[in-house]
């Protein structure tokens, strides 16, 4: 039963196999090595080396369910396009490039020729230097035009982490070409006192999707000269902008279109990511433009090994007797633990906040038992720190003072770290493409790489681990992307009749359903119609009414209440699980207890402490059918799609021990409720379906429940999603369908396309969620079948049998079942 927010989506199925190094991709990298353990100089060892040692060790090598190889390749060189400037040429040799890779140079003539277009390389493939190369001889060529302030580029990313490194990279490669380049941020931890100057100065303006919306495209005037010069506009890491989120950014790159054309440009946008499905088609939603797309990777690649880890089983029991595997929490320690030791530089990418942080301190406690030396070179990175503790890690992963790093995935993307030898992801990360991100970021110096999942307790990883294939063999998932999403386009219209008055030319660009949005806009007396089109008539800022990452709500910001520190902050949406009055709460290695959240002011006051614990929020939801799109019959039951209203309320918390997750306690919480209004999927049965399936009342309950939370925990492997970004609820009597039913939400207002895709490969989802529960080796359910960590009724009641039966019965009525059923009949005759 989950409740939150975040996108995901992709690309190209075996292009994981091109996803290690490349000698020179992020162009002026260096390899920085530390000093310190033995093989931490150029005699490196083999990625294989370095995992055969790791299976050393009580039970280890059992942990391994799989290891894929992926051998290496060498690079296709070509000439760069005459038309870029010899001094950029120049430029990009002085970083050790003597030749562009053959992808650069298409994507560079393609820029040259005014055409949009996507790199779609693997990762550490020079993409970077592929879009850089025509951007910096554009800023050369404006910077001797006789009058103003010559041609301008922005580049976008979707994390301020990667801005910055951009601007270092910039920098660096752009110093032989004097004044003539001048790089800037302009971002929310722009000192007020340097904005003036990027705006009248910078002629590469590096932001993010959140400040052109909220920042520059409000006070275009300010910024008339920049965009009245700007030729490129460049978005890396395309692929994140996905779901919800990926619709707000379409929306707002068609609002800076229309103001660029107001002051008389045209920019040409250029995109890249690694993983990105359908590059092309994705980037033309994405612009709303046609883009050409050059995804033949010429880069060389080192070789990749790709091991999955499932933890062992322990003595210890969990909610209903369930056995309970080691967490992929201690299991990653334990490995970042021993590639410390090793000397092998390492990034562990673990999935919340309080994970990277816990990963951190017992790495640390660890670490300081062989070398005390040691502890000190491992840290952890997540979103939430103040700016200049992230910047001072990032310059610590640059020099090599850090050798082994803890972080979510605000690390990810793109951030060029030279030298890293290995990866451990902690728990599927939600998406192949995401996998493929975050396995990346080893091996991008050349050199050989390990990457390690390790599985949690859950459905999916269980499933993924022992099935390889399911990872190695498919493609990366394709982009769920929706401009249309009238709770997307409504404040967005709004935002562009603030900026400019909209007029009838405008509204093709915006897409189909502005002419069905602007009367309802018109009605609820936001926009007013005149002569010359429709205007904004409120005092307030339109930009404010989109909130683009759906983080709903200024950050709340988390104060010692001791001595008034502020120690970070947390995202409104999240603050009810996350900050809850007595959750514990990790910063910087050290622990706090939130003494009170006070919702009216955003605060969360902590105290320092030392809990044996961790805690883990519980919620309830209910939910009402609202109008139902789409409705299937399967046999006696229905498939159903349309729009839900969702009430969703954090209840209580656990405390679970630390380590080996045993649960300790549970205390009750009294927070507001939260209304979503969004799509689902559900699914009916009747009462001769049930008796079919010997589904008796009393386990009616139960077997809903167990299906659900498998259908959630399986619905990634057909949806770019993550199963945080979706909820679900059942209900052994519904009183809108009057009959049992099983809902499947999308956790975002509107809906992110998760539901629909779910409708849509209903057969294929229910079949491997029902091959999911069948298959696991325990007797009554457990975490790696039917138990979410996210339920809210403390995973209780679950019959593990009877949502087999259950879902069996349902799969043999759905459409094309039972023909499939007599072809596998006459073959077998």
């Amino acid at each position: 039963m989950a409740f939150n927010h975040l996108p995901a989506v992709m690309h190209d199925a075996l292009r994981p196999l091109s996803v290690t190094p490349v000698t020179h991709s992020m162009p002026m990298a260096r390899n920085h090595r530390p000093s310190g353990p033995p093989e931490s100089g150029g005699n490196r060892p083999s990625p294989g080396t370095v995992l055969d040692r790791l299976a050393t060790g009580a039970g280890r090598a059992a942990r391994i369910t799989h290891t894929e190889h992926l051998p290496p390749r060498a690079g296709r060189h070509a000439v760069w396009p005459d038309r870029i400037r010899a001094e950029v040429i120049n430029a990009i040799q002085r970083a050790g490039i003597d030749h562009p890779w053959a992808h650069q140079a298409a994507a560079a003539e393609h820029a040259l020729d005014g055409e949009s277009v996507v790199i779609a390389t693997g990762t550490a493939s020079g993409k970077s230097l592929a879009y850089l190369a025509p951007v910096l001889t554009t800023l050369l060529d404006g910077s001797e035009a006789p009058n103003g302030r010559g041609t301008t580029a922005l580049y976008l990313a979707p994390t301020k982490a990667l801005a910055a490194d951009q601007r270092r990279a910039v920098k660096a490669l752009a110093a032989p070409l004097g004044n003539r380049v001048r790089p800037a941020v302009y971002d929310g931890d722009t000192p007020v006192e340097e904005r003036e100057w990027v705006r009248q100065y910078a002629n590469y303006v590096l932001t993010n999707p959140d400040m052109l919306h909220r920042g520059i495209l409000p006070s275009h005037p300010r910024w008339a000269s920049f965009l009245r010069a700007l030729r490129y506009v460049v978005i890396d890491e395309c692929h994140t902008y996905r779901g919800v989120f990926g619709s707000h950014v379409a929306q707002v790159l068609r609002r800076l279109r229309r103001v660029c054309a107001r002051y008389g440009a045209n920019p040409v946008f250029l995109l890249a990511s690694a993983t990105a499905a359908e590059p092309a088609q994705a980037a033309g939603r994405l612009t709303g433009l046609p883009v050409r797309e050059v995804a033949d990777d010429a880069s060389p690649r080192g070789e990749l090994v790709f091991a999955l880890w499932e933890p062992p089983l322990t003595d210890l029991h969990g909610e209903k007797g369930a056995p309970v595997r080691r967490t992929a929490t201690a299991e990653t320690a334990d490995l970042l633990t021993d590639l410390t030791v090793q000397g092998v530089r390492t990034v562990a990418f673990v999935r919340s906040r309080r994970g990277a942080e816990l990963i951190s301190v017992i790495a640390q406690e660890r670490l300081a038992d062989v070398d005390r030396s040691l502890a000190r070179r491992v840290a952890a990175y997540r979103g939430g720190y103040l700016p200049e503790e992230r910047r001072a890690l990032e310059n610590a992963l640059h020099s090599g003072e850090l050798l082994g790093l803890s972080a979510t995935t605000a690390l990810e993307l793109g951030i060029d770290v030279s030298g890293l030898d290995a990866v451990v992801i902690a728990g599927y990360p939600g998406t192949r493409a995401s996998l493929w991100q975050q396995a990346g970021r080893a091996g991008r110096s050349g050199q050989g790489a390990l990457a390690i999942l390790v599985a949690r307790d859950d459905p999916l990883d269980t499933f993924l681990v022992h099935h390889p294939e399911a990872l190695f063999q498919q493609p990366v998932e394709s982009t769920v992307l929706d401009p249309d999403n009238p709770y997307v386009l409504a404040p967005h219209l709004c935002a562009a009749a603030a900026e400019l008055p909209l007029t009838e030319a405008d509204l093709t660009l915006f897409g189909p359903a502005v002419p069905d949005m602007l009367p309802q806009l018109e009605t609820a007396g936001l926009l007013r119609r005149r002569n010359s089109g429709w205007y904004w008539t409120r005092r307030e800022r339109a930009a404010d009414l989109a909130d683009i990452r759906g983080e709903g709500g200024s950050p709340v910001q988390i104060v010692e209440a001791g001595t008034g520190r502020l120690l970070g902050t947390v995202d409104e949406a999240a603050s009810h699980t996350a900050v809850h009055d007595g959750a514990v709460h990790l910063h910087q290695g050290r622990t706090y207890l939130v003494k009170r959240l006070d919702l009216a002011d955003s605060v969360a006051l902590v105290e320092e402490a030392n809990p044996p614990y961790s805690t883990t929020a519980r919620d309830t939801t209910a939910i009402s059918v609202l109008e139902t799109d789409t409705e299937i019959p399967w046999g006696e039951g229905r498939l159903c799609y349309g729009s839900v209203e969702v009430t969703n309320q954090v209840v209580s918390f656990l405390r679970r021990r630390l380590i080996t997750g045993e649960v300790l306690g549970e205390s009750k919480l009294d927070l507001p409720p939260r209304t979503l209004r969004t799509r689902a999927v559900w699914w009916t049965v009747t009462e001769d379906q049930l008796d079919r399936a010997r589904v008796n009342p009393e386990q009616l309950g139960g077997a809903l429940h167990a299906a659900e939370h498998a259908s959630i925990g399986m619905l990634p492997l057909f949806a770019t999603c993550d199963r945080w970004d979706i909820g679900g609820v059942s209900v052994p009597l519904h009183p809108d369908t009057l009959l049992p039913t099983v809902f499947v939400y999308d956790g975002h207002p509107g809906g992110a396309g998760f539901a629909e895709r779910a409708f849509r490969t209903a057969r294929e989802w229910l079949t491997a969620t029902r091959e999911a529960i069948a298959s696991c080796e325990c007797d009554a359910g457990c975490p790696s079948c039917i138990q979410s960590p996210k339920c809210g009724n403390g995973n209780d009641p679950l019959h593990k049998r009877g949502a087999v039966r259950l879902l069996t019965e349902l799969l043999s009525a759905a459409p094309g079942a039972r023909a499939e059923a007599d072809a596998d009949v006459s073959t077998v005759a």
